[in-house]
């Protein structure tokens, strides 16, 4: 006779298991045990690791920003070639142009909406541009008002440069005044003292003046103004350069707006300006000093 049958309904007891895995507790309990058990101080530890977390944030910013800097300048300076402020009534485009431009197309410029043409002519006491005289006629031709400027050097005597001017310059009495670029950038190694300038700049413009019968346009760099201030000294018009914002000096004829501008017909950067008023600067009858 056999024995009773087990039910297969019937209920197995419960029977609590224990994980194998450890709590967080545990687990920072471990952690803590082993960092003594080599010498460490756990909460020396814990707050190293804070600051280092502490100290990615400033570098994490602060690589964003970079980033932010570099893609905003990107942005721009492929813009600003095509920038042009907006005229005001009575002012024009223009460009100032040397060699460095290369051969240029005048026609082309003069159908960019350009209508003036400031071109280097002469340098120190014995250096003519290689272009001008291409420059001159070409700019002519296109109809643009044209003048010529000579870039005046800290190593040769202002009677000098007078003389090596006058030359260069083509007999056209409906030009644009001359003017003339003083700079420190791009000149020769020697800074004389302001009695120098007062001689030698003063001796150059009394020669043109005569020789031309006009008034001398100044272009007058930051870099210069800053070690002779003969800005204020020279009543003369000025062709003053400014980066994208109108001109904060009075007097001022002509603008250089920037020196990137795109321009048909010009094969490199070329530098922007705007004339205000007729070709006649402001002041080119009144006396000087």
């Amino acid at each position: 006779m056999s024995g009773p049958r087990s039910d297969p309904r019937a209920v197995v007891p419960h029977v609590a298991t224990r994980s194998s895995s450890p709590s967080g507790a545990n687990r920072s309990s471990l952690t803590a045990g082993i960092l003594k058990a080599v010498g460490q101080d756990p909460e020396a530890v814990d707050s190293e690791q804070a600051a280092r977390r502490r100290r990615r944030w400033p570098l994490a910013v602060a690589a964003a920003l970079v980033v932010l800097v570099a893609v905003g300048a990107w942005g721009w300076f492929v813009r600003l070639p095509g920038y042009r402020p907006a005229l005001r009534p009575g002012e024009r485009y223009g460009v100032d142009v040397s060699n460095h431009q290369g051969e240029i197309d005048w026609r082309q410029v003069a159908g960019d909406d350009i209508e003036f043409a400031y071109i280097k002519a002469s340098e120190g006491g014995d250096l003519v541009d290689r272009r001008f005289q291409d420059n001159w006629e070409g700019a002519g031709a296109a109809a643009l008002d044209r003048g010529a400027y000579h870039f005046f050097t800290l190593c040769r005597s202002g009677a000098e440069q007078a003389g090596n001017f006058l030359r260069a310059l083509p007999p056209d009495p409906g030009a644009l005044p001359p003017a003339v670029d003083l700079e420190l950038a791009g000149n020769c190694s020697q800074r004389p003292d302001r009695a120098w300038i007062d001689r030698e700049l003063g001796e150059f413009l009394a020669q043109v003046e005569r020789a031309t019968g006009r008034s001398v346009v100044l272009y007058i760099g930051d870099d210069f103004e800053g070690r002779y201030r003969v800005r204020d000294e020279l009543d003369r018009p000025l062709w003053h350069r400014r980066v994208l914002a109108r001109p904060d000096v009075e007097g001022w004829w002509i603008w250089q707006v920037h020196g990137n501008a795109s321009v048909d017909g010009i094969p490199t950067d070329v530098d922007l300006d705007v004339m205000r008023g007729d070709p006649r600067p402001p002041g080119a009858g009144r006396g000087h000093r």
